[in-house]
């Protein structure tokens, strides 16, 4: 039991958080590479990343894992983030620092997505068993490209007034 839940409706509602997570985070890009701030969905995504990493971090472990590493990081980065949008107000610097680190956190929240799509999706798992076979190490890469790109868009139009 977690949480008075048991492992596997935990689980259940750790997946759909970080799902909503993910699909607020793209939102909340999209609002980055249209100079817009779209602050509902800046915060939907803020708050459920952070539930994400937190709730990974009840599941039961006898040893430290990737994903707990990950999930750290990840906290550092949404602290660093939600400090820069709320009481820094995205002044100066702030702004891109806040666009870059959601966005890292994105990645990293929708890289575990895949590691788990891998690990827990039949066909995928057939493809890269080890995930260390091509379609896997394909996929992460192609993902790790598009995201700098979007990091990239994201700073500069992010400069504009119309995000400030």
């Amino acid at each position: 039991m977690i949480l008075g839940l048991t492992i596997s409706t935990f689980t259940i509602v750790h997946v759909i958080i970080s799902l909503v997570g993910i699909i607020a985070g793209f939102v909340a890009i999209a609002g980055f590479l249209r100079s817009e701030r779209l602050d509902g969905w800046n915060a939907l995504f803020l708050a459920t990343t952070v539930l994400t990493s937190v709730t990974g971090f009840l599941f039961p472990r006898t040893a430290v894992t990737p994903a707990q590493i990950v999930g750290v990081m990840s906290l550092v980065l949404l602290i660093v983030a939600i400090v820069a949008r709320y009481p820094l107000h995205l002044s100066g610097a702030w702004r891109w620092i806040y666009v870059i680190t959601a966005l890292i956190a994105q990645y990293f929240n929708f890289a575990v997505l895949i590691i788990q799509s891998f690990q827990k999706i039949g066909p995928l798992k057939a493809l890269a068993p080890t995930q260390s076979e091509p379609p896997f190490l394909i996929t992460q890469g192609v993902v790790l490209v598009l995201f700098l790109l979007l990091g990239i868009f994201s700073v500069r139009n992010s400069a504009r007034a119309g995000f400030a």
